[in-house]
């Protein structure tokens, strides 16, 4: 490909990739540790949340939001939890596996994102315990209406925020606004740990229940005065006991040290980063505007605009096709509009029996595509992009 979805799989690569290397050579632990919890209250202070928890993956991240509500009592199976049609499979197969009842909701596809008035659709026929919504390619909805819908009604708000690293509103960050934000750090997403997830929170037990469900169930992870509150409850009499004492269903989602040392070092990159990546759509998308082709995306909602890629959404399936050919045929790498209507995928015909009408992510679905927007896309590279956009 001439333009890959992602170039490199670290912003400053080589210099990352040496850093990393004297890391390796000098650490004397590789599993979870203190690396670890630096990048953990790094990332807190950045994102302006009272606690952030490191995960090996985005998607172990949201599996764990889910089982640490369960735990907590907050949810349980059978439960119908909303969320947004257009997503990634991570975001809707938690739901399933956990028991409980996914409803999915419609996307507008000039924000790409659920609103406010697809919750209020929804909520005249089916109540839900919880909403999961996705903050998509970097955009968001009204998600400030949406929480004040959420809280007005005892909906608990999560959100899949693992395309949106440093989007803002004039309410703030996306990831702040429900109990619970995940974050992903594959290579491909906004900074890159290889792999590596995150869920910030301001929840003092969420946060407690997550540790415990990312480390088998166990308390190494929490503080002294948390882990004597759990020890007593269940009568534990010894530091020896509890080293193999388990106290509510959990995993194996312990990232290592490895990814704590690349999220720091990855940080300082990161403005800059999100800077570089607005700049490049704004550039995009006047070259979009003229085109009559393609819907224009809203986002005067947004104050930062931190795309993870340039989102395309053709008016029908047969110009869809056209920009595609154009696209492969000039070495550009694309993508799908994510997973499409996560209602047609194989899975959750087979899992879920309502379906319901989706006429906006269906039109996303058949008429949706992205390419890759990173900061070391070359003038060149726009350049090619934006001949491509133009009908």
């Amino acid at each position: 490909m001439k333009i890959p979805l992602m170039r490199k799989a670290f912003l400053r690569e080589e210099e990352t990739k040496k850093a990393l290397a004297a890391f390796i050579l000098t650490a004397d632990r590789l599993s979870m540790d203190i690396e670890c919890k630096k990048f953990e209250n790094k990332f807190a202070q950045y994102q302006q949340s009272k606690h952030a928890v490191l995960f090996n993956s985005g998607g172990s991240a949201n599996l764990a939001m889910l089982q640490a509500l369960k735990n907590l009592g907050k949810l349980k199976e059978g439960d119908k939890v909303g969320f947004s049609a257009l997503t990634w499979a991570t975001n809707t197969m938690p739901i399933i596996q956990l028991g409980m009842i996914p409803v999915a909701l419609d996307c507008q596809p000039d924000t790409l994102n659920t609103m406010s008035n697809h919750l209020l659709k929804r909520l005249e026929t089916t109540n839900l315990k919880a909403l999961f919504i996705t903050n998509i390619l970097g955009f968001t909805g009204d998600v400030d209406l949406i929480k004040q819908i959420c809280e007005a009604r005892n909906i608990i708000l999560i959100e899949d925020n693992c395309e949106s690293l440093g989007t803002e509103l004039p309410e703030g960050r996306t990831g702040n606004f429900g109990i619970g934000g995940s974050f992903s750090f594959f290579v491909a997403h906004h900074m890159s740990t290889i792999e590596g997830g995150m869920v910030c929170t301001n929840d003092d037990d969420f946060a407690e229940m997550l540790r415990i469900v990312r480390a088998n169930g166990w308390d190494r992870n929490l503080t002294a005065e948390q882990q004597q509150k759990w020890r007593t409850k269940f009568d534990i009499e010894s530091e020896f006991q509890a080293k193999y004492t388990f106290y509510d269903l959990g995993y194996n989602f312990r990232p290592t040290e490895i990814t704590g040392f690349l999220g720091q070092y990855q940080m300082q990159f990161l403005e800059e980063n999100i800077t570089k990546r607005e700049q490049n759509y704004l550039r995009i998308e006047k070259v979009i505007k003229e085109n009559s082709d393609f819907v224009h995306l809203k986002h005067d909602h947004i104050t930062t605009l931190s795309t993870f890629a340039f989102p395309l959404v053709c008016k029908t399936p047969e110009l869809r096709k056209f920009y595609l050919d154009k696209f492969t045929e000039a070495g550009v790498e694309i993508r799908p509009m994510i997973a499409g209507n996560m209602q047609e995928q194989p899975f959750y015909k087979k899992y879920v029996t309502e379906l319901y009408d989706m006429p906006g992510a269906n039109m996303m679905h058949a008429n949706g595509f992205y390419c890759g927007n990173y900061p070391e896309l070359l003038e060149e590279d726009l350049v090619v992009i934006e001949n491509l956009l133009k009908k």
